[in-house]
């Protein structure tokens, strides 16, 4: 029997999927799979037992498709449903693998920008000294500001964008604002990562697609959300090696090609909670989670 889907629930109607879940669980259920509902934010506000209260007992293994969970939030998930006899099919060790970027980092060191990070707390700005530390085994040259997870990457020159790692001043206040604007969301901590120039030879926005993994396997190439209408052909032969070293389930991996014509890694994630444009045929995605 096909493991079942975990959504999240409709904050205001808890006995439905999410809207923005609506058409994956329609395929779901196309498909011949079924669907429990999970109680985003009571998950997030701490109370895994509520969350996890419409879950029918003894579900068996369940893929999860939502909203982004904390990893610690996600182990806390992960034992509610034990004590309802349910697993996810992802460990929450896995999930943390790839959902956090010190966690996939070395494994796709050849295909992704060179990365520093430093651990912290939201609120907690770490010091000129030592962020000049980090830096400083970048070398010279630009760089981005981030935490564990997400960038900021739409407030490019006040909370992402750094022109030169060495001034500490700037790169400092870059990284003030960036833990300000992530408030109590900042993940695992502040990473700083090599510039790399992906505005393509033109000048023009740089090719950027979401590869959806299944056990080593790309079940589906799509647009990146944030330019859903356009469907390159990413170059993939290595990226694959690295996902397999990575030894994770279901990922995805955002790349972008470029100035040089080169596909890159961006991002990688665990591909329960990474989102799918609404440009792509959800089936692509359902029907190989149900199959496995």
């Amino acid at each position: 029997m096909p493991a079942p889907l975990l959504f999240c629930s409709d904050p205001l109607n808890p006995r439905q999927v999410d809207d923005h879940f609506a058409t994956q669980s329609e395929a779901v259920s196309t498909a011949g799979g079924t669907v429990a509902l999970l109680d985003h934010e009571a998950l997030v506000a701490g109370d895994p037992v509520a969350a996890v209260r419409r879950v029918p007992r003894s579900g068996g293994r369940m893929w999860y498709r939502g909203w982004m969970i904390p990893v610690d939030r996600y182990r806390e998930l992960a034992r509610a449903l034990s004590a309802r006899g349910c697993a996810l099919v992802v460990s929450p060790e896995c999930y943390a693998k790839a959902h956090e970027l010190p966690g996939w980092y070395e494994d796709f060191l050849e295909v992704t920008p060179r990365s520093r990070w430093m651990p912290g707390e939201p609120g907690e700005v770490p010091g000129e000294s030592a962020l000049a530390e980090v830096a400083g085994s970048l070398g010279a040259g630009a760089g981005i500001v981030k935490d564990y997870v997400k960038s900021r990457k739409h407030e490019w020159d006040s909370a992402c964008y750094v022109p030169d790692l060495r001034d500490t001043s700037a790169l400092r206040r870059i990284v003030e604002r960036f833990v300000k604007l992530q408030g109590e969301s900042l993940a695992g901590g502040v990473v700083l990562r090599e510039f790399e120039d992906f505005t393509g030879v033109t000048g023009t926005r740089a090719e950027e697609a979401r590869v959806w993994w299944l056990d080593g396997e790309p079940v589906l190439i799509g647009p990146h959300p944030d330019d859903p209408t356009v469907f390159p052909e990413p170059e993939l032969s290595a990226v694959a090696r690295a996902v397999s070293a990575l030894g994770c389930r279901f990922v995805t991996t955002d790349l972008a090609r470029r100035a040089d014509g080169e596909w890159r890694v961006i991002e990688v994630g665990d591909g329960q909670v990474s989102d799918l444009p609404s440009t792509v045929d959800v089936m692509g995605l359902i029907a190989p989670l149900i199959a496995r």
